[in-house]
């Protein structure tokens, strides 16, 4: 009361509180998000629901997702997905023994090699002769000679590094806690693809998924798109580290170099090795200018789609702004002797302040670099720009009202259906531009809309064979001690993983993966991955059911139904497994029907050091005696293995 009085005498002070409330605002944890999924709108249950969640943003969910989703709260479980920071102690353990992941590009070039240097070096060490090994570099003479120089200098072959960056990339998506992480990187660098088929990139890969798109996957889309312009496997990949600009300072270098070589030509016979190598550089050296590919390709398929609005001449106009961005060679072959002795000699602070930059692999080289004035989409680029005009040109494309629109389709068709409504695209672009590009706010847009719930996008999806793969790992919580075995059954179903050749990477439609030799390669593979017939992956199904034993095979399909496949309407799925459960001869008409279909291609690869220790250890251990109780409980693995195996090769288990 008295309070009251003081107020009224001192009406000022009122004033003042009245103010402070009203400017009050409560930081962001003082209330909870008002993001909100519209699950219940849609008419799923909440363990449905959780369901839905599970097969879009992971891999493929463990029999106990659901009802652990469902408890902890679908928004919650998102939200901390986005953050992508959960503990992953099991996952570094398996990774640990793959020491070449951590490697940086300069430690991969000195340790593994590329064959053309390794030949050269092999001739110059004395280990071969050169005339004797260019007719036959396959003969087990040179192959020896080969491997004995590589053990000498501690060298390992290519093949070793690639095993391992496939070997992670399965351990990661079976693994990891932070699955949607990994479903982004894995969506990112199939939209920046580059693949291993192309040498000069190769590589680089590695280092490109782990420090340009995995760190990225959930930031801004201009910081990713940024990254993955300045990174080497993309400079190689679509040639603009070659790309110069007609500058004078260039012009008069490349004359000068062709004046000497030229020079150098008319003092030896013409037919000789070193004329003749000299004039293939001469050619080089006249076939050298600006390149296209990377300009067309970051506007057609990294930014605002081929329909996005660009002109022909804003690419060309596009690759004169990039010209200049190259590589800082990690070693002293063939171009990158040229560029390191320009650094050695002139010093890296002097070139800086004639417009050079040297951030660890990438090169802005001023001298290659075309100063004269540009005009793309519009916007002009004046007369004597440098590297920022480069940064500037991808800032125009990332916040490019067709970027948004490209973009967010992709996500859509990625997480919510092969063919996403308008409206959601429109309103995923809204935020998209709103945001500045932020991934996650996009992300938390198309989840809190009607149409990701809605009942044409629930399960409607197909999965890859990689998906289908790893989310068969996750489904029969498979311990995988040998990823390279999974690989290859991945490639015979049609998906050779880092190896798809176009830019455009690896369509995301249904229609590209499923076909009548595809449909039989996966019900291989769920009948080998039930079977246990893949070495290096062992499972426990009994384990899968708490070692409750089904009472008939067709009791076995209705338990191990809802548990792989949970969250649906089994019954029309059950009625039309059973006849093939039921079926004793199933394997064989599969074998059948393999061995008369046009399957892509016949997977003979191998992982060789695992292969010598499954042999070894097969010459150690002699087969043991069976006794009638173990026979039976074979014949009884044996029916459950083949019930799992249809219900993973089963159409609804191909759908997410």
């Amino acid at each position: 009361m008295a309070f009251t009085k003081y107020l009224q005498s001192k009406p000022w002070i009122l004033i003042i509180i009245l103010i402070s409330i009203s400017s009050f605002r409560p930081s962001p944890h003082y209330y909870h998000s008002p993001f909100h999924m519209p699950w219940a709108e849609a008419g799923l249950t909440k363990k449905q629901a959780a369901a839905h969640l599970l097969d879009r943003f992971t891999f493929g969910a463990h029999k106990e997702d659901p009802d652990r989703l469902a408890k902890m709260g679908l928004e919650e479980w998102f939200l901390a997905q986005l953050k992508g920071n959960l503990p992953n102690e099991e996952l570094d353990k398996r990774l640990a023994q793959y020491d070449a992941l951590a490697l940086s590009n300069e430690q991969v070039l000195s340790i593994f090699p590329r064959p053309a240097r390794l030949f050269k070096e092999a001739v110059e060490a004395g280990f071969l002769k050169k005339d004797e090994f260019l007719p036959d570099k396959k003969s087990p003479e040179n192959r020896q000679a080969i491997k004995a120089y590589m053990d000498s200098k501690n060298y390992r072959p290519h093949q070793e590094l690639f095993r391992q960056f496939i070997n992670q990339k399965i351990l990661r998506a079976a693994y990891s806690n932070n699955q949607l992480q990994e479903i982004l990187t894995d969506f990112w660098f199939n939209h920046f693809n580059v693949s291993l088929t192309k040498n000069e990139c190769a590589p680089y890969i590695p280092s490109f998924e782990r420090d340009v798109i995995r760190p990225n996957a959930t930031g801004k889309f201009f910081n990713l798109l940024l990254a993955t312009a300045r990174s080497p496997a993309m400079l190689l990949y679509l040639d603009n580290f070659s790309s110069m600009g007609q500058n004078e300072q260039m012009l008069e270098q490349k004359r000068m170099a062709e004046e000497r070589m030229h020079r150098k030509i008319g003092s030896l016979d013409p037919e000789s090795p070193l004329a003749k190598q000299l004039q293939k550089r001469v050619d080089r050296l006249k076939n050298e200018g600006l390149n296209e590919n990377y300009a067309r390709e970051i506007m057609e398929l990294h930014t605002m789609g081929v329909d996005g609005g660009y002109t022909q001449n804003d690419v060309t106009e596009a690759a004169r702004v990039l010209t200049g961005w190259t590589i800082f060679p990690a070693n002293q072959e063939g171009p990158g002797r040229v560029i390191r002795k320009m650094f050695d000699q002139s010093g890296e602070d002097r070139l800086t302040a004639k417009g050079f930059l040297h951030d660890g692999d990438f090169l802005f080289a001023m001298n290659r670099h075309d100063t004269k004035e540009k005009t793309v989409l519009g916007k002009t680029f004046r007369q004597g720009g440098g590297y920022e005009e480069g940064v500037a040109l991808i800032r125009l494309l990332a916040d490019h009202q067709s970027t948004a629109t490209f973009i967010c389709k992709k996500l859509a068709v990625r997480f919510v259906c092969d063919e996403p409504p308008s409206a959601l695209i429109v309103r995923m672009a809204k935020t998209f531009r709103t945001s500045d590009g932020d991934i996650q706010e996009v992300l938390k847009t198309m989840v809190a809309s009607p149409e990701f719930w809605a009942k044409g996008s629930v399960r409607e999806k197909t999965r890859s064979p990689f998906e289908l793969a790893i989310a068969s790992i996750r489904i029969l919580n498979a311990d995988v001690k040998a990823p390279f075995m999974i690989y290859n059954y991945i490639k015979k179903m049609g998906q050779n993983l880092y190896h798809y050749q176009a830019p455009t990477g690896f369509p995301d439609k249904g229609s590209y993966w499923i076909n009548a030799g595809s449909l039989i390669s996966r019900m291989n593979f769920g009948m080998d991955m039930a079977a246990q017939k893949i070495p290096g992956v062992h499972l426990d199904l009994a384990a899968l059911n708490d070692h409750h034993e089904p009472e008939s095979s067709e009791d076995a399909l209705k338990t191990y139904a809802y548990l792989i496949l949970p969250g649906r309407d089994m019954e029309p799925t059950l009625n039309r497994l059973k006849p093939l459960v039921m079926d004793p001869s199933i394997q064989q008409k599969i074998n059948d029907a393999a061995a008369s279909s046009p399957v892509q291609e016949n997977i003979q690869i191998v992982d060789d050091m695992f292969e010598e220790e499954v042999t070894e250890k097969k010459k150690q251990r002699p087969a043991a005696p069976v006794t009638e109780d173990q026979q039976i409980m074979q014949d009884e693995n044996k029916l459950l293995a083949q019930v799992v195996g249809i219900i993973i090769g089963s159409p609804e288990f191909q759908r997410k």
